[in-house]
């Protein structure tokens, strides 16, 4: 949740440049120890940013890696399901059913996220706002019971039971 003030009787007004920029950022959480796997880029999603963040997960872990990613096209794409064909020995992908965002753990780190980086906070530059997503998801990085944490909340609204490896 998000809050603004204004003088009483005065529409908040927020100054933009009337350009549209955007940061997203790919993300992965490894499940056992909360440790936080991201890579933010300007612009948009596609096949080929995707597979590029799935190779560097690849190049920082061993371990074989489960995914769980919805129905978006740069996830089932001909060139990403090729690649995640040849990939099959390190990952096995579970797709989310259609239209369940709330079935992605991941989404708790994106609200949490955004709280933390851009919850009412205005940005002159946009390489201001790109420096603090990515201070945020560093914080995360480095605070992986924050992150497991939040494995926790999604197990409890999904009424799912959370066991840590030890």
């Amino acid at each position: 949740m998000s809050y603004t003030w204004a003088r009483r009787g005065r529409q908040p007004e927020v100054p933009t440049s009337g350009k549209r920029k955007g940061y997203k950022v790919f993300g992965a959480i490894e499940y056992f120890s909360g440790r936080l796997f991201f890579q933010g880029i300007e612009g948009r999603f596609n096949s080929e940013s995707y597979q590029g963040f799935l190779q560097m997960l690849m190049a920082q872990t061993t371990q074989h890696l489960f995914l769980i990613h919805d129905g978006a096209r740069y996830h089932t794409s001909a060139s990403t399901q090729a690649f995640l064909a040849a990939s099959s020995h390190r990952i096995t992908v579970e797709p989310l059913p259609s239209y369940s965002p709330d079935y992605n753990p991941i989404e708790y780190l994106w609200k949490k996220t955004k709280q933390r980086a851009t919850h009412n906070k205005y940005f002159k530059e946009f390489s201001a706002l790109t420096v603090s997503v990515d201070k945020a998801l560093a914080y995360f990085a480095t605070h992986p019971d924050t992150v497991w944490g939040l494995f926790g909340r999604y197990c409890e609204e999904s009424g799912l039971e959370l066991e840590q490896a030890a």
